[in-house]
């Protein structure tokens, strides 16, 4: 069984020390669905949703998950971010969210670009909930993260 850094020698869960990394450019961005009906779509577009904005306050839900990250996801840093933008496509029934996220560090920035998508998705859920429970949110996923010593990556199609 290969050794781990998250797990010391006497079986204890812990934080890597990343003390010792260079600190370099990170950047990553990831992707998410989320599956509604034709009336989320409408609400959407024609901004008559109850709760409010369902977008921007998706986008802002966003941005506090990668800034939080750290304290809902046991293992990661805590990480100064440079940037977190979150876009939003409609497709026809889909609403694809794309994140990206920079920062200057020792440790990359994958999970919040992940986390970033996930909660932005679970809140266009959560704000449209009253209209159509059916909503299915799919292939969240990292498409591509630069920088830090395992280098690049970027999915394939």
């Amino acid at each position: 069984m290969k050794k781990s850094n998250h797990i010391d020698q006497y079986g204890n869960v812990r934080m890597v020390n990343i003390s010792e990394k260079s600190v370099t450019l990170r950047k990553a961005v990831a992707i998410g669905t989320i599956s509604v009906n034709s009336d989320v779509i409408s609400s959407i577009n024609n901004k008559l949703n109850k709760k409010g904005d369902v977008l921007a306050v998706s986008q802002v839900a966003g941005i506090q998950a990668a800034k939080n990250t750290s304290s809902l996801i046991p293992l990661t840093h805590q990480i100064l971010l440079k940037s977190v933008t979150i876009n939003f496509e409609i497709i026809d029934l889909d609403i694809i969210c794309t994140c990206e996220v920079i920062s200057e560090g020792k440790t990359g920035v994958e999970i919040e670009a992940l986390f970033a998508t996930e909660v932005a998705l679970l809140t266009i859920y959560d704000m449209c909930k009253y209209i159509d429970r059916n909503m299915i949110i799919k292939e969240v996923k990292l498409l591509m993260k630069k920088g830090g010593k395992s280098g690049d990556f970027k999915r394939e199609k």
